[in-house]
């Protein structure tokens, strides 16, 4: 991640941030799981390059003992932004004693089920169907992907943090 350092969240970013939700998402919020998500307010890290641009965003919630990601999105592919914004939320999740990192993309986002693997996380559900109550709380989701894929599921990824013996949440080679 060459010229860029990662930082958490802080007050002044919300204005940024709703304008990355927006411009990503349409709306300034995500819906997973029948939860909305308003990225402005939990937790995250933001990515800024040697300019002091920002150029990535993760947002998280840690619950009990998980840690959920909530949103990663970075404005530049291809120069590990996405890998070092997990790392961090990977990093604060087991210093407060998670048991795992997880969390929800779509059945057609098959870009991001590819991401998440080569960085160790592993499929841990299917939630099927559950697009039909998420289009209640968001209505712009679409029936249909870009690529012509049916938005219909979510699938769950998940980083076990204390499972050493498996192999499962090593990195690997890309």
């Amino acid at each position: 991640m060459k010229g860029s350092k990662i930082r958490q969240k802080q007050p002044g970013d919300e204005s940024w941030t709703r304008d990355l939700m927006v411009e990503r998402r349409g709306v300034e919020f995500v819906v997973a799981h029948g939860k909305v998500y308003h990225p402005h307010l939990p937790p995250g890290f933001i990515s800024i390059d040697d300019s002091g641009e920002r150029t990535g965003l993760v947002t998280h919630e840690i619950s009990n003992d998980e840690c959920e990601i909530a949103t990663l999105d970075t404005l530049l592919e291809g120069y590990g932004l996405g890998t070092a914004l997990i790392e961090a939320v990977i990093e604060t999740a087991k210093n407060k004693g998670a048991s795992r990192v997880w969390l929800i993309t779509t059945n057609d986002n098959l870009n991001a089920i590819g991401f998440y693997q080569k960085r160790g996380f592993i499929i841990s559900g299917i939630h099927r169907k559950v697009l039909e109550s998420s289009r209640k709380l968001k209505p712009s989701i679409p029936l249909v992907s870009n690529d012509g894929i049916p938005l219909r599921d979510e699938i769950e990824l998940e980083y076990p943090l204390n499972d050493e013996e498996s192999g499962v949440g090593e990195r690997y080679a890309e």
